[in-house]
């Protein structure tokens, strides 16, 4: 009889996918995972197919649940932040509320993934505020719509009325594996790669100088997912927000060559000003499709891997971003993952998997 009962909102994430293969692999745990359709290779994961914007089918699909931890891991973008916040929020509700009413309800502890828009704004007035880094857990909310503040808002209003305990880990940009992610630079840059290196076209970085030049940190989604799982049952961890970075800083104007390296070539000289990713792959659907079927690749089209315009906002940004680890670790979690071989891991499983050649 299992005494931790997992449910992750998100399960065919990046996030939520990785979190279900640490979670699986610890044991101890019976995992279910929410999703519109079920996730590939976890077969002994109890899938749970409803749309959680649907209040009333999330309670009837959670009716009988006897989970003890909630992982939200999910999020829906909308046209505008006002639309954001309450769509967003209103998922969280939806689904605490539910397995917080449940017949049996046993939840202790919920755990809600946001990321660094918490420092930096959201889409729309991204990175203007030029907050100071490194990102300290501390630092002030801004005074601007922002879906993230919402939906602790939700965890926190719900954790007072039912007495469960809580988290909130705020990763940076996420390295792993997921496929038809929409916001994930590791397959994105693979697929941009393979394209360069077949066709002879330029590995040219995207991104701002500062981003070129500058420190950056990353979040490999297995570091997460170890951290989500550390702290939903560490005593101490309870009723806190976390940054999650892998622990080391970079400056891609190495990572670029090595990246490029990886694939055979060189890296092209940086401009010395941005170019943009949905610039540089407009074009590049057909000679995907080519490239998948004379490398026999898995039938996957350029734009359920790639995601350009958020690889472009992460490399587009007119400030150094890093994240102050310093409270994770006072609390116990000692996880650290070198952020070359994040890439680099990704990559081999890719061509292992024939995703990219």
């Amino acid at each position: 009889m299992f005494k931790k009962r997992a449910l992750i909102v998100g399960v065919t994430g990046i996030v939520g996918n990785n979190l279900a293969r640490q979670l699986l692999s610890e044991g101890g745990w019976e995992v279910h995972g929410i999703s519109r359709k079920p996730p590939k290779g976890l077969s002994q994961l109890r899938h749970i197919a409803v749309d959680v914007l649907d209040a009333e089918a999330t309670r009837n699909a959670l009716a009988e649940a006897r989970v003890t931890h909630v992982f939200f891991c999910t999020w829906t973008r909308m046209p505008t932040e006002v639309e954001n916040c309450r769509v967003n929020g209103a998922m969280v509700r939806n689904v605490l509320q539910a397995v917080c009413s449940a017949k049996h309800a046993t939840v202790q502890h919920v755990a809600l993934v946001t990321g660094t828009k918490n420092y930096l704004g959201p889409f729309d007035m991204y990175a203007r505020n030029k907050p100071e880094t490194p990102f300290r857990e501390d630092q002030p909310r801004l005074p601007i719509d922002n879906f993230y503040y919402v939906q602790e808002d939700v965890v926190f209003e719900l954790a007072e009325r039912h007495g469960y305990g809580w988290s909130v880990h705020r990763p940076h940009t996420i390295v792993g594996y997921a496929v038809g992610n929409a916001m994930n630079i590791g397959v994105t840059l693979a697929v941009y790669a393979s394209v360069c290196q077949a066709t002879g076209r330029p590995f040219i970085f995207p991104g701002s100088p500062t981003q070129y030049a500058g420190l950056s940190d990353v979040t490999d989604a297995r570091l997460l997912a170890k951290h989500l799982v550390w702290a939903a049952v560490t005593p101490e961890a309870r009723n806190e927000a976390f940054n999650v970075a892998n622990g080391d800083v970079f400056r891609w104007q190495r990572l670029w060559g090595v990246i490029g390296n990886y694939f055979g070539m060189d890296a092209a000289p940086y401009p010395g000003q941005p170019v943009p990713l949905q610039q540089q792959m407009a074009d590049m659907e057909p000679l995907w499709e080519q490239l998948v079927q004379t490398q026999r690749l898995q039938p996957n089209r350029l734009g359920e891997l790639a995601s350009a315009w958020h690889t472009d906002l992460d490399l587009g940004r007119p400030m150094e971003c890093v994240n102050d680890m310093n409270k994770s670790r006072n609390f116990g979690f000692l996880g650290f993952q070198d952020t070359q071989r994040s890439f680099l891991d990704l990559f081999d499983q890719l061509r292992h998997e024939r995703i990219i050649p």
